[in-house]
């Protein structure tokens, strides 16, 4: 009995494994009509007062500022570009900090880089705990693979969520400043990356103070 139950439960996760494969080789040439957090949004909508209405543009890397990409992994993932999904440094100073009792709790950082944000947008959930983030963690390094660093910006910045229904950079660009994504100004693209942590709650124009770091660090990386 217990080798029939680990020879299906072999069997189904190989099932799954081959599905993010063939999910993920789509990917690479074909934006997704929608993801699992999009999906999740809709149904809570069902439960909730008031009609829901989902904003979502999709444009090609090309047409979104170069001001707003590099805002974004200022602010979400410094060394994006560096890592191969995860980011061993930051999730030691994130151990560290959880760990440290003088360390105000409002102030403890996430770990996420953009490809694990990006898996948990496209297949996952916001929900889960270590559930997911085993999950995340097993697929990340085969989007990295597959799909490439500048791919995976592409569809991150064109599905994350900036406000309640409003997903991708051309329809956060039009809902907020009613420009494209292309002409986001420097400090547009800060207020924008600066709502990415909570925004269904945060508004740019209150992001005064963590889109002045979010400037100083892409001075720093020489953006």
């Amino acid at each position: 009995m217990l080798r029939r139950l680990l020879r299906l439960s072999l069997i189904a996760l190989a099932f799954l494994s081959g599905v993010v494969v063939l999910a993920l080789l789509a990917l690479k040439v074909i934006n997704p009509p929608t993801t699992a957090v999009q999906t999740q949004r809709r149904v809570e909508s069902w439960f909730k007062p008031g009609k829901y209405k989902k904003q979502h543009s999709q444009v090609p890397l090309s047409q979104i500022s170069p001001n707003l990409q590099w805002a974004v992994i200022a602010a979400e993932d410094g060394r994006f570009f560096e890592h191969h999904g995860f980011d061993w440094t930051e999730i030691q100073h994130a151990i560290d900090e959880a760990f440290d009792d003088d360390q105000d709790r409002a102030r403890v950082r996430g770990a996420s880089t953009i490809s694990q944000q990006l898996v948990k947008n496209l297949f996952l959930t916001t929900r889960g705990g270590f559930f997911r983030k085993g999950l995340e963690a097993a697929i990340v390094p085969l989007a990295e693979l597959i799909l490439g660093k500048r791919r995976i910006l592409e569809l991150y910045l064109n599905n994350i969520e900036w406000a309640p229904g409003v997903f991708g950079a051309e329809a956060a660009a039009r809902f907020h400043y009613r420009t494209s994504a292309a002409r986001l100004s420097r400090d547009q693209s800060a207020r924008l990356a600066a709502v990415l942590p909570s925004p269904r709650r945060r508004s740019p124009a209150r992001m005064d103070r963590y889109s002045a770091i979010i400037l100083q660090r892409m001075t720093l990386m020489g953006h």
